[in-house]
């Protein structure tokens, strides 16, 4: 399984506006069992996107 293109297109969109607000990315990960892409910014920032493109904060 691989990252769909609204998943890719978010991630990229997501990860420049975090770089912009000088958040450094500690990880970007894809779980291939649910299908989504995991970013995690600074210290306590998670982000989770859905295949669809879809996403959300994660606590």
């Amino acid at each position: 399984m691989i990252p769909t293109n609204a998943q890719l297109k978010t991630c990229f969109d997501l990860c420049q506006r975090l770089t912009l607000m000088y958040r450094s990315i500690g990880l970007v990960c894809f779980d291939e069992t649910s299908g989504n892409i995991f970013i995690l910014a600074g210290d306590e920032t998670e982000i989770l996107i859905y295949p669809d493109g879809r996403w959300r904060f994660q606590k």
